[in-house]
């Protein structure tokens, strides 16, 4: 930092030049603090008088000294009688513009990996408006510790929703809000742990890294295969389990949907096991040919634990999920979400709620369900011209669509092609569960797994002509 104070004034005054009267002893702080954190304003170097800065910038007095004391105050800078405001020297160890800790995620020219919304029709302004009305309808007190169970009136919104919807059988006080589904299944298989279960069988193919999860948390995965009904519940019978996660709406990743045949043979499974069902209903409101079936938990409640979340309707940014006990579970689930983290947030619960009580949710699910079904229609028109002989496998729901690929075709070494041309296409093997072990999906066929929703029509069929050339070059 030169020590010539007029200095300044070139710093700075580009930087409320255009911001309105109003707003520029914010515009003031920004400047200073971003100077800071860069590196130019040096460490221990000495500040203008406000009284000097003030005049340079055209501003008032006031102004400048209210912007010094918040970066004091942040720690940014420091005052002492007698010497003045200087940059404190804690933050002088950057000797340039602040870099993230690590490079992040690969940047794909495509990608088109499964589960994501179209993030960019996220309802910001609804969203935003609905924070405000949450916000001004909290009393002080829930601005306290919150209910581990979640705030009263986004469960009774959700027991609301999801009976009308999904034909749950929940009373809200059974309700319990969670940080996702990943948080869900964590607490669920903790308590099953405690209560001595110690393996849960698990759909084959399924979610990559689900099986991780429950086994940090006490249960062994065993696969049980899938096929276009479902699970298998007459190989599920075969294992010790004593309960089962199932993707009942829309199978992950195969998306077929559970048949009503194999829906009550696995409620009548459980209650003979005295077993749970644990029903992550993924992509349940996403069905564009015909209604979805109503939710498993609906025909026996006492029998299925019921998960879901916003991350697919909304963003998965949000964190925000529920869990629907049987009665004799719930109180269980809910002592170790306290034990783990004192509850959720009341301030994305209030705005959920808010969009649910005014049919903000409902509005956005049909805006939504119309754009995902153009892009899925476009995926799949461009893929029937360039590629007729890969056949899309499940039911026209959900953000993505499995490809069965010729026989014989290495999906591993085609996703490792597409990558190299920047495309994330994940292969459909790399969904099995320890394959080394013999499970029987070991014979599934090659395929890959594309996600459409994130992505326009345009950017889909680009897409296709170079999983196309990809493919020719395999």
């Amino acid at each position: 930092m030169t020590g010539e104070w007029t200095t300044f004034r070139e710093l700075l005054l580009p930087a409320i030049a255009e911001v309105p009267a109003g707003r520029r002893g914010r515009a003031v702080e920004a400047a200073l603090r971003s100077a800071v954190r860069e590196g130019r304003l040096a460490p221990g170097g000495r500040l203008p008088s406000s009284r000097d800065l003030a005049g340079q910038l055209g501003l008032a007095r006031g102004t400048v000294t209210a912007a010094y004391a918040q970066l004091v105050a942040e720690g940014h800078l420091t005052a002492r009688h007698g010497s003045g405001t200087r940059v404190a020297e804690s933050v002088g160890h950057a000797a340039g513009p602040r870099r993230p800790a690590e490079d992040g995620p690969p940047k794909w020219r495509f990608d088109l990996r499964p589960g994501l919304p179209a993030l960019g029709a996220f309802p910001r302004a609804d969203w935003l408006a609905a924070t405000r009305a949450g916000l001004a309808a909290l009393s002080d007190e829930e601005l306290g510790y919150p209910d581990p169970a979640g705030l009263s009136a986004l469960r009774a919104e959700l027991a609301d929703y999801l009976g009308r919807v999904r034909a749950v059988a929940a009373d809200p006080a059974e309700v319990l809000v969670t940080n996702g589904v990943a948080e869900s299944l964590a607490l669920t298989a903790g308590v099953l742990a405690a209560e001595g279960h110690r393996t849960i069988a698990v759909e084959d193919p399924h979610h990559e890294g689900q099986d991780e999860l429950l086994d940090a948390h006490g249960l062994r995965a065993v696969p049980v295969p899938v096929d276009d009904e479902g699970i298998r519940v007459d190989l599920l019978s075969r294992t010790e389990c004593r309960a089962v996660l199932v993707t009942s709406a829309h199978q992950f990743p195969l998306g077929v949907v559970l048949s009503p045949r194999r829906r009550h043979a696995l409620v009548a499974w459980a209650a003979e096991r005295d077993g749970y069902v644990l029903e992550d209903d993924y992509d349940a409101e996403h069905r564009y040919d015909r209604p979805a079936l109503g939710a498993v938990q609906g025909l026996a409640p006492d029998r299925v634990i019921y998960h879901g979340s916003v991350s697919k309707v909304l963003a998965p940014a949000l964190r925000i999920g529920w869990l629907v006990a049987p009665r004799a579970l719930h109180p269980l689930v809910v002592r170790r979400k306290r034990l783990t983290d004192l509850g959720c947030s009341p301030l994305p619960q209030v705005a959920l709620a808010h969009l649910l009580r005014t049919g903000g949710y409902d509005r956005h699910l049909r805006r939504t369900r119309a754009l995902y079904r153009r892009r899925r229609d476009a995926l799949l028109d461009a893929l029937a011209t360039a590629l007729p002989s890969w056949q899309p496998v499940g039911v026209a729901a959900g953000l993505h669509v499995v490809l069965r690929l010729p026989a014989g075709t290495d999906d591993v070494a085609l996703q490792d092609a597409l990558a190299a041309r920047g495309v994330h296409a994940p292969a459909l093997s790399g969904y099995r569960i320890r394959p080394d072990l013999g499970s029987p999906s070991n014979t599934l066929f090659p395929g890959l797994v594309l996600g459409y929703a994130s992505m326009s029509p345009d950017r889909l069929r680009a897409a296709v002509t170079e999983i196309a050339a990809a493919a020719a070059a395999c």
